[in-house]
């Protein structure tokens, strides 16, 4: 879209170049802020890596900066659909906590989960959840949450809990038809969409049973005395909140609006209203600890209320775990992370304009001349744009339109390249910590990427499972052959 014929573009090594600045930026940033480094110091790495990629654009290969503004703010459209979900979530994940809603599935949950399935249960159960709502986020941001308290309690330890719920959501949202990612991937390699799906079965089955067998594994070599724990736990948030059947109508009507494929943003207003509803009805005392001196009772719950949806909270509890779970950010919990995506998107977007993407990715096209080499320079420029762009839908895009010609070269269904593309990029996104992916799930599991990444075997084996497959040979058809198959794939 950026490339001007006969205009010189920065060479591969050259445009590697901020790639490389922007890696060690981040690495000395978060070695000294560690946690803290999304507050600013990454931000700060991502823009300098702009203006230096732009500067070697303009200075060194004459591009106007006009080009490199067009493609940042156009990289910003293209997120300003995410980053009101982000909001959104953040004023969802507060209510559906105070409310009770989140207290009350952990409550339960602890009861009925037993231990050694927790792992195994955790990652299934978000699976169902985003094949029904096509969106790993609201499934992280509503049961996952959830199912992170009942961990807790049970006593895993973070990184693996949030490994779970990341595998089983990201496999819902790369399989589901609702999903976004699954309907642009299919779009971009004009490939018809249950296509695209069913032939995803042959990676992603595989690396789901592989993922589940492993957190079973794990689950029963945990200690059986977590019980107790998991008891001292559910009587806390008893003390601290009013536990009710009926809070469970906010998930079941969110479900319901799921169902009826209500757009995202809709059903998260609408389960973020019934949620305050709810915490207005149900947990007035929780508000009015928020509220603090105000003497009206009657100012004193509207001030609590916004003040929970666009605020940090912070309640004591019985246990400083306790209390660390039930606390909140709100809507202004999600600054950070939308300033660091809308950072990143400046990269990508002065990136693209200077044609380092191109430069770069041209060296993954190189290496396709046999299949195995093809799929691997396919994964391979996924994940690379992943990295450079810091978004999973440009991604998607770009890697498509790269290799759509490629592949109908060498004489292969597009569906081959749509599964491909879904296999190294949808997946893996959320392992990047400068990625939206990334730092959105981060920031609303309130853990590090780099501390649940080991345990995403899912997003792990996807593009690995991938490389082998087609290694095998196995279920690969060309343009014009197998038609009597191609008929039941």
């Amino acid at each position: 879209m950026y490339y001007v014929e006969n205009r010189k573009y920065p060479s591969p090594f050259v445009s590697l170049l901020p790639i490389v600045v922007l890696i060690v930026l981040l690495f000395f940033t978060i070695r000294l802020f560690g946690a803290d480094a999304l507050g600013g110091g990454s931000q700060i790495c991502l823009l300098v890596t702009t203006a230096l990629c732009a500067g070697i654009g303009m200075v060194g290969y004459h591009i106007p900066w006009k080009d490199i503004e067009h493609a940042i703010v156009n990289n910003i459209a293209g997120v300003s659909t995410a980053l009101i979900i982000l909001l959104i979530i953040g004023a969802l994940s507060a209510a559906w906590m105070l409310s009770g809603v989140v207290p009350t599935l952990i409550y339960y949950g602890v009861q009925v989960i037993h231990p050694k399935f927790f792992l195994v249960s955790c990652c299934i159960i978000c699976a169902v959840v985003s094949v029904m709502t096509g969106s790993s986020w609201t499934t992280i941001a509503t049961i996952g949450i959830a199912l992170l308290g009942i961990g807790k309690a049970q006593g895993f330890e973070e990184g693996w809990i949030a490994g779970a719920i990341i595998s089983g959501a990201y496999f819902g949202d790369k399989i589901s038809p609702l999903s976004d990612t699954t309907v642009l991937a299919s779009s971009v390699t004009d490939t018809p969409l249950f296509t695209h799906i069913r032939y995803m079965i042959f990676t992603t089955v595989p690396s789901m049973l592989i993922t589940l067998a492993i957190f079973t594994t794990v689950g029963f070599m945990n200690s059986s005395e977590l019980g107790t724990d998991a008891v001292l736990f559910t009587d806390g948030l008893a003390e601290r909140f009013h536990i009710s059947i009926w809070l469970l109508i906010v998930p079941v009507i969110t479900g319901i609006l799921i169902a009826r494929k209500v757009p995202s943003i809709v059903t998260l207003f609408i389960s973020t209203a019934l949620a305050v509803i709810c915490m207005l009805c149900f947990q007035t005392d929780v508000l009015l600890e928020i509220a603090g001196t105000v003497q009206n009772r009657g100012e004193a719950l509207y001030r609590a209320t916004l003040t929970s949806l666009f605020s940090a909270t912070q309640l004591t509890a019985s246990s400083p775990e306790l209390s660390e779970l039930i606390a909140t950010r709100g809507m202004g919990g999600m600054m950070d992370t939308i300033w660091l995506i809308l950072c990143a998107m400046c990269l990508g977007g002065a990136m693209t304009a200077c044609g380092m993407l191109g430069s770069i990715t041209s060296v993954f096209v190189r290496l396709t001349r046999r299949l195995v080499g093809m799929i691997a320079s396919t994964v391979g420029a996924g994940l690379f744009l992943n990295l450079a762009t810091a978004d999973q839908y440009i991604s998607i895009i770009l890697t498509g339109n790269m290799f759509k010609e490629i592949y109908r070269k060498n004489g292969y269904e597009s569906r081959l390249l749509s599964r491909t593309t879904e296999d190294a990029v949808t997946v893996t996104s959320v392992l990047i910590p400068w990625n939206t992916c990334g730092m959105t799930q981060a920031t609303i599991l309130s853990v590090p990427t780099l501390t649940y990444l080991p345990y995403c075997f899912f997003n792990l084996l996807s593009p690995l499972m991938s490389i082998l497959v087609a290694s095998l040979g196995y279920k690969i058809y060309r343009i014009g052959t197998d038609v009597s198959e191609k008929k039941n794939v």
